[in-house]
Order: C-alpha cells, then sequence, then structure tokens
C-alpha cells in the first residue's frame, strides 16, 4: 500500500504535550502500538513468565488481526513487534515490517538472534525495519545457560556477526542493531565483557535493561534481590562505570537505567514516592497480544500475574477507539493518577533495575 497521507506528528513532541490534562479520557489516538506477533518461544529465560505458565492459548498474530490494528491507526508512528514470544518464529513478521514502512511507521522489535539467518536477516533489510534489538543478557556461555535456559549463545553471536558482516559489505545501516543485558545482581559484573563482546561481533550499541518481577512468588531469576534499583553497591557502580568507559573506547553507544522503547518515555523515581504518575503510556500506546487482548504495556505481564487483571478489551471484538476510550481503560488512566495505582504499575515503577 501506498504511504499514509496523513501528517506525522514528531512523537516527542507529541509525549511532551501529554503532560497537560491528563485524564480518564485520551484527547488523541496512540501513536506507538505493541503487536505481539507472537506468543511462541524457543528459549526458557529464566526472568520471562511466559517460562513458567500459559498466559494465553499458543498463536501467531493473525495477518487480519495486525492489519486490522494497524489500519484504525492512520498516524501510527512508532510499531514494536515483541511481546512475550520470539518474533522471528512468525513467517509473515517480514511482510508486517513492509506493511508499516509504506506507511511511514518506525518498525523494531527484541529477538534472542537464534533465527537470524541470511534469508531472514536480507528479508528483514529488504522489508526496511529501523531496530533490531538482540536480547543477549550474558557475556560467556555458562550465564547464557543460566539466564536464557538453552544452549544457544555461540549460534547467536555467529548469527549476529555474519549480519552485522552482511550489512557493512552490501553498505547497509539499516536495521540498527542493539546488544541488550537485563539489569541482574547475577550479571552485573560482566557488563564490561559484554560491551567488548559486543565490539567483537560489530554491534555498536549496548544497552543495560531494567529487571521487572511479580511482588509476590517471584520466578526464575527475577526476584527482588536481583534488582538493581536502590541496590546498586559501589562494586555494581564501578563495573557500570567501567562499561561506559569501555564503551567510549571503543566507539560504542551505550545506555543504562533500561533505554525506553518509546522516545522521550523513559521514567525516573518520582521524589513523592509515586513513579506510576509519571507513565504516558496510557495516553499513547496500545498493547495487543497475539490474541487480540489489549494490555497496558509491554511491562505488565511481568510485574503481576494474571491477564485478567488489566485486560483493558479485545481487538477481535471492538473497534480500537472502542477501546482506547472505553470504560476499562478509562477507569485504569483514573487509578494510575491517584495514590492507589493499579498493582501492576506499582510493581513496575516502584523498581527499575537503575
Amino acid at each position: 500500500m501506498q504511504p499514509s497521507p496523513e501528517v506525522k506528528v514528531d512523537p516527542r513532541r507529541y509525549f511532551e504535550s501529554v503532560e497537560e490534562g491528563r485524564s480518564k479520557h485520551a484527547a488523541r489516538q496512540p501513536v506507538c502500538v505493541y503487536l505481539e506477533t507472537t506468543n511462541r518461544c524457543n528459549l526458557l529465560c529464566t526472568t520471562c513468565p511466559r517460562t513458567y505458565e500459559e498466559l494465553e492459548p499458543p498463536a501467531d498474530m493473525s495477518w487480519r488481526l495486525f492489519t486490522s490494528i494497524v489500519d484504525q491507526i492512520p498516524n501510527l508512528q512508532r510499531a514494536v513487534l515483541h511481546g512475550v514470544g520470539e518474533p522471528m518464529l512468525v513467517r509473515n513478521l517480514p511482510r508486517m515490517v513492509r506493511y508499516l514502512k509504506d506507511r511511514g511507521t518506525y518498525v523494531l522489535f527484541n529477538t534472542n538472534g537464534t533465527l537470524l539467518n541470511e534469508r531472514n536477516g536480507r528479508a528483514l533489510i529488504e522489508a526496511r525495519l529501523d531496530e533490531l534489538r538482540v536480547s543477549l543478557d550474558a557475556s560467556n556461555a555458562k550465564s547464557f545457560l543460566a539466564v536464557r535456559g538453552k544452549d544457544y549463545f555461540g549460534r547467536i553471536l555467529r548469527n549476529v556477526r555474519a549480519f552485522r558482516k552482511l550489512q557493512e559489505r552490501e553498505g547497509k545501516d539499516l536495521p540498527r542493531v542493539s546488544a541488550w543485558l537485563t539489569g541482574l545482581k547475577e550479571t552485573i559484573a560482566e557488563l564490561p565483557a559484554f560491551v567488548r563482546l559486543a565490539a567483537q561481533i560489530g554491534v555498536r550499541e549496548v544497552y543495560l535493561q531494567r529487571l521487572v518481577f511479580f511482588d509476590n512468588d517471584a520466578i526464575g531469576l527475577a526476584r527482588p534481590d536481583q534488582a538493581l534499583y536502590e541496590q546498586m553497591t559501589r562494586e555494581d557502580a564501578a563495573h557500570l562505570e567501567a562499561a561506559t568507559e569501555l564503551a567510549r573506547a571503543y566507539g560504542i553507544t551505550f545506555g543504562a537505567s533500561g533505554a525506553a522503547s518509546e522516545p522521550g518515555m523513559s521514567l525516573k523515581r518520582d521524589d513523592d514516592g509515586s513513579p506510576w504518575t509519571l507513565c504516558r503510556r496510557p495516553w499513547t500506546v496500545m498493547y495487543f497480544t497475539a490474541n487480540g487482548r489489549a494490555l497496558p504495556c509491554c511491562i505488565a505481564p511481568f510485574s503481576q500475574r494474571g491477564y485478567e487483571h488489566y485486560t483493558l478489551g479485545d481487538a477481535t471484538q471492538q473497534a480500537l477507539q472502542e477501546i482506547w476510550n472505553g470504560a476499562a481503560y478509562g477507569s485504569f488512566r483514573e487509578a494510575l493518577l491517584s495514590d492507589k495505582p493499579p498493582a501492576t504499575c506499582a510493581n513496575c515503577g516502584l523498581r527499575w533495575s537503575l
């Protein structure tokens, strides 16, 4: 299809404009959408709830549902094609990327890198993917197995290195490739080695991602004692500083405390003890599971058990505008602005990894 004739807005200015006049009603359509292209995965990460329970029936998002959602947001600025599964398991993924790019949308997704072969890589380049984030989470095979659950470390390094060489050989700057490490006490000492590893495989961006965990009945390594937020020791800080200096020496872009998935949306602890009130997502972002369930954001499944506690609609049964300014979304927004936020937001906002 042809690019949308709609006049595009600057996402950063849009997010800033949301600061004023937030209420239960959203005055504008969302400018960012998370589309969980699949909830299937080929790893068993010890920081992910889907490893320990079935969150929804296994599914890939259908082409019909995908286009239905996208076509209802004509001014869509940003699309994130991941949720709790591995996007590269989806046969239609390059087609989805191309469909969004033809509308002028910025497109990215996280991948574990296990399926990044030359054929898949070329398809994503040709589809004009903007950003490919590789969740590696370790600097060596032993730590990778402990965090990610399967012994694919060497395979992923080979895949990413080969993809970067393909890009360099053919002069392709996009997609931007970045490597991500979840902030854990278990692996923070590996952060400098992680930066060095990224340089070795040709990756020019590295990010330390926040850890989110269940308040009760924590799972695997997603536990309070593993979080770095408000628990940074001098030794932890030294690892962070060493990584920062090493990245500078290699000419690598490095960001800590979890780069936001949308421009202008990183959160910081508020001095009044209610950091959830800083969140702009319920006024700017929609998230849909592979089965069409509307959730408040990508953090929710990691912050509170049970989708039934924060389901805001069903895209297979409702129009997006009906969901976006429906009763469930309105109640959610009101609670977020109060001193008694939804449980999923209280757990999220109080527990950033850095």
